[in-house]
């Protein structure tokens, strides 16, 4: 028997909920060694995976069964298809490692939470949990399973320890636009159950490796991609469904808004890959030419409300907004350089806001303000914030040399090529060969507003005058918040001077997508009015 790395990263920090909840009130400090020894060995065992992973792709084929490592498999309940199945492939191995890089962050710069901090630790896990859960499942039940999981605690964390102003107001509408989105995506997802497949029996499991290999009929792709995509992709902020995400990040506690920014955004625009795109190609196919649409209004509407904001909070949750929404962009282009630039930009993006949530954490703690028109030469008594938030800020600007760069470039690349995809129809009476490049000009502009944005920023909060007699509380910087910024900074750097260290490991994890998109494009039909796809559902739901 293999040894379980994977049910080890993903029920290890149950257990350390658990072990965590049963301590006495007052030990708070154990409470926090167990949650820093849990994300330890997590991030020790996903490096491991990553780097074994890494070395064995030349042996990786096509089809995603081929490209799993580390699959365990036990029967659940095996009487309706739901068995307990976990496995990685290159995308949700470099998921999996970026999870324990960002939740390792979340606990050190958490390390002084004084209210409550045994509860604040185990919902943490528990949150965490979740979210290896859904990087890490082959099983379509268990997936849900853990998505769930993933979301509930973010509304206990952000309604106890978040911002008071907001909490419960944010909280409630993060956990409802998630819950609601989950529940279309699961009736869709009953609806693949129970459809028969190549004029056969329907499957009748959810072995998501059966399903991916699965071909749908067109009339069932056509009417159930987009609820299916859509409602994982609330959770990646897709416009118009991502106003919950910037008060959610404003509300919650530093750690949850680097979980919530940092990865739990990624949970989203994953699943929707591996469960929509994946397994619904042809769907894929069909609607893309219309999501794109929406994308370039995140990227740019993004970007523009973010260059509004004087809550500093506020700007970065509207940043990654616009960022994620190059994620669904590089999924729309339909090709491999857009699916490997949206890969790495869920892991750029990721260590990005997860280095700017620390760094107005840490201000927020010593100045008890967000408000950059408050905020004066905090170089001066803070001088370990300047370099990271500048190579955040450059990363998100996507300068050469850092992990943005390598994320972004691919990105409007696959869109511009975008154009050349063997395409049968049109959308709206446009033919996506003409409008796929000028949509890879216009999203270009995010990356001017950005620079912009971000220089105000840097300009206003960092630099100009020190008023030390307005602040009483401006203390040095702990030990660990400082390992966290280094962690951070070295990574961005990392990836976007050597590339090889994701790139490679991230197109074999696309690869099997691409494939079937690439096999998809001959057999679908674009929808010329929104009015057709109205009338074939109401045909299907007749003939149903």
């Amino acid at each position: 028997m293999e040894f379980p790395f994977l049910s080890i990263i993903v029920l290890s920090p149950i257990a350390a909920a658990i072990i965590i909840l049963m301590m006495p009130k007052e030990r708070g400090e154990n409470a926090r060694m167990l949650a820093l020894a849990t994300m330890l060995m997590s991030l020790i065992l996903s490096g491991y995976m990553y780097v074994a992973y890494n070395q064995n792709l030349p042996e990786m084929g096509t089809r995603w069964a081929d490209t799993l490592m580390f699959v365990e498999e036990h029967a659940w309940v095996p009487s309706i298809g739901v068995n307990y199945i976990l496995g990685v492939d290159g995308m949700s191995a470099t998921l999996v490692l970026l999870t324990a890089i960002v939740g390792l962050g979340g606990v050190m710069i958490s390390w002084r939470i004084d209210d409550r901090p045994r509860e604040f630790m185990a919902f943490f896990m528990l949150l965490v949990a979740g979210v290896q859960g859904v990087f890490t499942a082959v099983d379509g039940f268990l997936l849900f399973f853990f998505y769930e999981l993933a979301v509930l605690p973010m509304y206990v964390m952000i309604v106890i320890w978040g911002w008071k102003v907001t909490r419960e107001y944010a909280a409630m509408k993060l956990t409802l636009y998630l819950l609601i989105g989950s529940f279309i995506s699961f009736i869709a997802f009953l609806v693949l159950y129970f459809t028969p497949v190549d004029g056969g029996a329907a499957l009748r499991t959810f072995d998501l490796r059966i399903w991916s290999e699965a071909n749908f009929p067109f009339a069932i792709q056509q009417i159930w991609f987009l609820p299916l995509f859509l409602g994982f992709a609330v959770l990646a902020g897709v416009w118009p469904l991502h106003n919950w995400s910037p008060d959610g990040h404003v509300a919650a506690p530093t750690a949850v808004s680097m979980i919530h920014a940092g990865v739990l955004m990624k949970l989203g625009a994953y699943a929707s890959m591996r469960v929509g795109i994946q397994i619904l190609p042809e769907g894929t196919v069909y609607w893309m030419p219309f999501i794109i649409f929406l994308t370039i209004i995140n990227v740019i509407y993004g970007s523009l409300v973010a260059m509004r904001q004087r809550d500093m909070k506020y700007l970065i949750g509207y940043s990654s907004v616009s960022h994620m929404g190059l994620v669904t962009m590089g999924f729309a282009a339909m090709n491999s350089q857009g699916f490997l630039g949206a890969g790495i930009q869920m892991v750029s993006h990721g260590v990005m806001t997860a280095l700017f949530f620390s760094v107005v954490g840490m201000i927020y703690d010593r100045a008890h303000t967000r408000n950059m028109d408050d905020l004066d030469g905090m170089s001066k008594p803070l001088a370990w914030l300047v370099v990271p938030f500048i190579i955040g800020g450059l990363v998100g600007m996507g300068m050469p040399g850092l992990s943005g760069f390598l994320a972004e470039f691919p990105i409007f690349l696959g869109v511009w090529r975008g154009g050349s995809l063997n395409l049968s129809g049109t959308i709206f009476g446009l033919n996506p060969a003409n409008y796929y490049p000028i949509i890879a000009i216009i999203s270009a502009l995010g990356i001017i507003i950005t620079a912009a944005y971000i220089m105000r920023a840097v300009g206003k909060v960092f630099f100009g005058e020190y008023q030390g007699d307005k602040w009483h509380d401006m203390r040095p910087l702990f030990a660990l918040d400082k390992v966290a910024l280094v962690m951070f900074s070295v990574i961005l750097i990392v990836i976007g001077v050597f590339p090889s260290v994701i790139a490679p490991i991230v197109q074999s994890g696309m690869a099997p997508v691409v494939q079937r998109l690439n096999d998809a494009q001959h057999a679908a039909n674009f929808l010329d009015t929104v009015q057709t796809a109205a009338t074939n559902l109401f045909i299907w739901l007749g003939g149903a």
